[in-house]
């Protein structure tokens, strides 16, 4: 239907913004040009969409050329570009021209290390909106605050860990975004989604529906989830526009790496013990009819183990046998062989538990990371490490994700989930370039146990290939 075609509005066509939607007043509910996901509010007599839909909605009018009058968007437009411009790399030229094709909207893929945080800086200089970065950790937000303050040479605004102030430029983490984005929504013309693989669940989610920003850039190393709900991206965000792999920047943009898996048997006494304990906690799961393969396995298997005879039994059976399959006497002497030969060296230390993180941490005499070390301790420990006082840092899983270890060039993964990207993340941290640098990844698995398909499974990528 031409714009000739289209029937005149009743009443003059006004944009709103309102607790994180769009409400469309003067417009008729059947008008053939209105946006997938627009609906008619009767009780308020007006149309109304997520805050998500902003664009479509303009566009849609554009199209049909229908005046309005926009009083929904409440951003501006920032002054000035960067005040220090870093040289980008040939891949990161490409995601951004790749990014302003797609109309500044979807998903660029790459690896830890790559330099993701640059193709953003240049995406927000790009478009000159208030820009919002929405990061999972209060880490990553002050190396955001950090990065974009130097770029821009602006105060840069903070909302989440007891800060709200709320800047042209601003960062924040999910949890804060999605609790505070239909008071914020309006403000920003641009939203850059950091980690992007927390954005699909039910509450992060938010952040996006919420927001009316028609710039959308989401960054990510791994995009795929266990759930699948990795699909929700393009609607939220858009597609992936770009990606590279590790194996396609490595030599040349990262560092060059080595990937050994070391396989170590359990002692007789262990084996009889962990076959004995494993017994009790799957007897237990098929007595109670649990599927623990099921989305909703592991909460049934803890409630179970709270309410019926035997539970208690079997979750400490459950608990057992991983920490014997996880932290067994020869992981703990092979870590300790490992740990010789690469004394000269930075290395990280994986687990997937604390108690193991702290038994190697005494054992060793190295200091730990959990996601119970303050802030403050944390940082401290990460400069020493990066100046070289500290030679190994054991960690449970918050060194997974977005934390900046250049130096690390030796990671020794103890345990940890059937999480491909988990796995990935985790090689990532050894992966900043230096001159001369080669890093190694051992990931120690024990034989004979459940340890060895999840090994298997997390090893799914082309980067272990």
């Amino acid at each position: 239907m031409t714009s000739a075609s289209v029937p005149a509005p009743a009443a003059e066509v006004v944009l709103r913004f309102a607790a994180g939607t769009i409400v469309i007043e003067g417009l008729p509910a059947d008008a053939p040009y209105v946006p997938v996901g627009v609906r008619e509010d009767t009780r308020a007599g007006c149309l109304r969409a997520p805050a998500m839909l902003y664009a479509d909605v303009v566009r849609a009018l554009v199209r049909a050329g229908v005046p309005y009058r926009d009083e929904a968007r409440a951003y501006a437009e920032l002054p000035a570009g960067l005040r220090v411009a870093r040289e980008p790399r040939d891949y990161q030229r490409e995601a951004l021209a790749a990014w302003v094709a797609a109309r500044g909207r979807g998903v660029v893929v790459l690896p830890t290390g790559a330099g993701k945080s640059l193709v953003a800086v240049l995406a927000i200089a790009e478009k000159r909106r208030s820009a919002l970065v929405v990061a999972p950790t209060l880490d990553l937000c002050r190396q955001w605050y950090d990065l974009l303050g130097a770029a821009f040479g602006v105060e840069i605004g903070v909302v989440g860990g007891g800060e709200h102030r709320v800047l042209p430029i601003t960062v924040t983490t999910y949890d804060s975004a999605y609790v505070h984005m239909e008071h914020l929504g309006a403000r920003f013309g641009m939203v850059v989604f950091d980690e992007c693989h927390h954005l699909p669940g039910d509450s992060y989610s938010q952040a996006a529906l919420l927001c009316l920003a028609p710039y959308r850039l989401a960054l990510t190393a791994t995009p795929e989830r266990t759930d699948g709900r990795e699909a929700r991206l393009d609607e939220l965000v858009g597609p992936v526009v770009y990606r590279k792999d590790i194996l396609e920047l490595s030599g040349s943009y990262l560092a060059e790496y080595d990937t050994q898996r070391i396989v170590l048997g359990l002692g007789p006494a262990e084996r009889e013990e962990y076959a004995s304990e494993r017994a009790v906690y799957l007897d237990f799961v098929r007595g109670q009819g649990i599927r623990m393969g099921s989305p909703s396995g592991w909460a049934d298997f803890i409630l179970r183990t709270a309410v019926a005879p035997g539970g208690r039994r079997a979750l400490a059976a459950y608990r057992r046998q991983r920490q014997l399959a996880f932290a067994s006497p020869a992981k703990i002497d092979c870590l300790a062989g490992l740990l010789d030969d690469h004394r000269l060296d930075r290395t990280i230390v994986f687990t997937l538990d604390n108690a193991t993180a702290h038994e190697i941490s005494s054992r060793f005499l190295v200091p730990t990371i959990t996601h119970q070390t303050r802030v403050t301790e944390r940082s401290e420990i990460l400069r020493r490490f990066a100046e070289g006082s500290y030679g190994v840092v054991a960690t449970s899983r918050v060194l997974n994700e977005g934390v900046d270890v250049p130096d690390a060039n030796v990671a020794v993964v103890m345990s940890g989930s059937g999480s491909v990207r988990e796995h990935v993340q985790r090689l990532g941290r050894i992966l900043r370039p230096r001159e001369g640098k080669r890093a190694v990844l051992y990931e120690l698995v024990s034989e004979g146990t459940v340890e060895a398909y999840t090994s298997e499974r997390r090893r799914e990528h082309d980067a272990y290939r």
